[in-house]
């Protein structure tokens, strides 16, 4: 039996390059970085190389670039530290972030009374643009955090826009982009973000780290103590092989970014269309998607929803209902109950993710399996 791997918002298989670029630096390049002996001093050539080599395909400084564990990580620390140390009396945000971002809220505003609103997202699984604006209407500190693309259903922010209402307002602007970078261009100057969030395994890196970019003079305090590693703001010795990792696994991603874009967008559709041909009732989940998630809403029994998963898993197809950071969940999906009626959030959608290692040949597998589900 054929495996067929269509998560790839989940994580992603690591590229055979980045591999090597890691074995290499177990085997050869051992030191603490924070060493001062020729085995420190060569990790820590690695280290920097990598900072500037992230930092020059986002068009940032290398000092603006610092490696944290994931961006869930990263995300805890800029929004904690915005409140704790920056003045931040308020965020806003929206009900269909990750979690990542929503717990953090909560707990701020649990610990430190903050205020926390959320925009109104349209039908179509879009933010409000036109809300946001009105909210940002305030004299009180405030933070926007945002997610780019959405990691359930692929809706995407116009980063852009949000910066320009964010810096009219003199509003920070913390942005999510696990799902799009290394997918995507992202130039942080021409974007005009304060914060960006990242994580290597979901472009072809390794799991366990990741790095947020913070923007020159943003006077961030750090969260973890206990060295002066990270230019003092995370300490903790560097895991070098994972740095050098993601940094490849970026530095391939956006060298072979077009060519990816067109062969994964073609899955996308050939996915629709085979789709709609078994099953002419579908309905997709958002507009105006990207090119590399699609959610689906199946027109299934709801007694079939929760051993959906299950059946396509014993026959080798591994797709998800949602964020696999909620993979123990039975409740329905936070982003799809935003914006979707009681009823629709009981029917089975399935979120399917596709890389440049998928072929069409899986989408059929997938399709034949969803026949007999």
């Amino acid at each position: 039996m054929k495996k067929v791997y269509l998560d790839n918002a989940a994580t992603t298989p690591i590229h055979p390059e980045v591999i090597t670029a890691m074995m290499n630096v177990l085997q050869d390049d051992f030191g603490n970085p924070s060493s001062t002996h020729s085995f420190g001093r060569s990790a820590k050539t690695l280290l920097e190389s990598s900072r500037k080599s992230i930092a020059k395909l986002l068009n940032a400084q290398a000092s603006e670039i610092i490696f944290t564990s994931s961006a869930t990580e990263a995300t805890n620390w800029i929004l904690t530290s915005a409140v704790k140390d920056l003045g931040i009396k308020r965020i806003i945000t929206t009900k269909i972030e990750h979690h990542a971002t929503l717990h953090t809220v909560e707990h701020l505003a649990k610990e430190f009374g903050i205020q926390v609103e959320y925009i109104t997202i349209l039908s179509n699984g879009n933010i409000d643009y036109h809300d946001l604006a009105s909210k940002l209407h305030s004299d009180v500190p405030t933070l926007v955090s945002l997610i780019h693309v959405n990691n359930e259903i692929g809706t995407i922010l116009d980063i852009k826009r949000v910066s320009e209402l964010c810096k009219y307002a003199k509003a920070l602007f913390h942005c999510d982009t696990v799902q799009s970078i290394g997918k995507t261009n992202l130039d942080v100057q021409e974007l005009g973000v304060d914060f960006l969030v990242a994580s290597a395994h979901k472009f072809h890196g390794p799991k366990g780290v990741g790095f947020a970019f913070i923007k020159k003079n943003s006077m961030l305090q750090p969260m973890i103590f206990g060295g002066e590693q990270e230019k003092g703001m995370r300490a903790g010795t560097e895991a070098v092989h994972q740095v050098v990792g993601m940094a490849k696994a970026l530095e391939l991603a956006c060298a072979n970014l077009e060519n990816d874009i067109n062969y994964i967008s073609d899955l996308k559709e050939y996915c629709i269309s085979e789709m709609k041909k078994v099953f002419p009732e579908v309905k997709i989940n958002g507009e105006n998607t990207f090119y590399n998630l699609l959610n689906i809403q199946l027109p299934l029994s709801e007694e079939k929803t929760s051993m959906l998963l299950f059946t396509l898993d014993m026959k080798g197809i591994a797709v998800s209902r949602g964020s696999a950071c909620q993979s123990g969940s039975i409740k329905p999906s936070h982003v799809l109950a935003e914006f979707l009626s009681p009823e629709e959030t009981k029917k089975p959608s399935l979120r399917i993710s596709f890389s440049h290692f998928n072929t069409k040949e899986d989408i059929d597998l997938l399709i034949e399996a969803l026949k007999t589900a």
